[in-house]
């Protein structure tokens, strides 16, 4: 490939997942939305879990982060380990939001009848709404790209783009809904260039 042939290359893949995120506003499913919103802000003593596995991982890791930083404390269960003992962290009432882009990873498919059973709800994050995961899930959220970035059409780049740009617009709208304040942020975020524009150093 020439350097105008790599640059080409690049900026097409900025493209594509522009157009992913942009095609969000129509296909998502407003009244999901609105409920991922409220559900989240009416937790109270309950817990919110993020889980997934390789591209998913990271997205339900970033996902778990974000929630964290606007007052819903979310946290990272590993997959292989959930069904090795970790789901006893897992309370009646408690949330899990598993992402899985086909709905049936195997390690997270196992997961699902522990978490049913013990009686906590699950957010299944995928695009096939006929899957093993939608199925399962006591609130659907189907995001749905046109293709991956990739040249093979098969890594997860527009896809993750789509997934973390909707849970980033829910957790934005958190911090109106619930009243989350700067000063709310600087306890938790003291470092760092945020934490010196939170703590006006």
């Amino acid at each position: 490939m020439t350097d105008e042939e790599i640059i080409k290359s690049i900026e097409s893949v900025w493209e594509l997942e522009s157009r992913a995120i942009a095609s969000l506003a129509d296909s998502m499913d407003r009244r999901v939305l609105v409920t991922l919103v409220k559900t989240f802000a009416s937790l109270g003593s309950n817990r919110l879990f993020t889980t997934g596995s390789g591209t998913s991982a990271a997205a339900a890791r970033k996902i778990a982060h974000t929630l964290s930083c606007v007052g819903i404390p979310t946290s990272f269960i590993v997959p292989s380990d959930a069904v090795h003992g970790a789901l006893g962290v897992l309370r009646e009432g408690d949330m899990v939001i598993v992402l899985s882009k086909g709905g049936g990873t195997p390690d997270v498919v196992q997961m699902i009848p522990s978490v049913k059973g013990k009686k906590a709800k699950i957010i299944g994050v995928t695009e096939d709404r006929d899957s093993v995961l939608a199925r399962s899930s006591d609130i659907l959220v189907e995001v749905r790209v046109d293709r991956e970035a990739c040249p093979f059409n098969m890594l997860a780049t527009a896809s993750t783009m789509a997934v973390t740009a909707v849970f980033d617009a829910v957790a934005s709208t958190l911090i109106t809904y619930t009243g989350y304040t700067k000063e709310d942020f600087a306890v938790i975020h003291p470092s760092g260039a945020v934490g010196e524009r939170l703590l006006g150093k």
